[in-house]
């Protein structure tokens, strides 16, 4: 482990590149970290998509996640948007987690199955 003083000398702004991504040391602007990690959690994903309900830490309102869906973060968004709007419900991407309000199972396994994707229920 690093110590305290490598952990806060590190770089972080230059006059010349301007703000410094702290990981890779590149300026902000030719950055690809954020690439690599996307890249990295598509390629963990085993191609079933998980389809659960989930109540905790929301109050008791229910919500019906979808993981392990193998796009990138964009097409994540224009997928989560044409099955919220399948459900008329609202709902949010969440890193890399598509969320639709309510409980929608069922419709989301058929939608999902009609997009060509292996989806399976999850959880209880």
């Amino acid at each position: 482990m690093a110590s305290l003083r490598d952990q806060l000398g590190g770089l972080v702004y230059s006059t010349e590149q301007g703000d410094i991504c702290p990981a890779c040391r590149q300026a902000l602007e030719s950055c690809c970290c954020e690439n690599l990690a996307e890249q990295a959690r598509i390629a963990s994903l085993d191609g079933v998509v998980r389809i659960r309900r989930e109540t905790s830490g929301r109050k008791g309102k229910g919500v019906t996640t979808l993981s392990g869906i193998p796009l990138p973060e964009k097409e994540l968004q224009v997928l989560a948007k044409q099955l919220k709007k399948r459900c008329g419900t609202g709902g949010a991407v969440k890193e890399g987690v598509i969320e639709i309000q309510g409980d929608h199972r069922e419709t989301l396994k058929q939608a999902l199955t009609e997009h060509g994707y292996q989806a399976k229920l999850a959880g209880g």
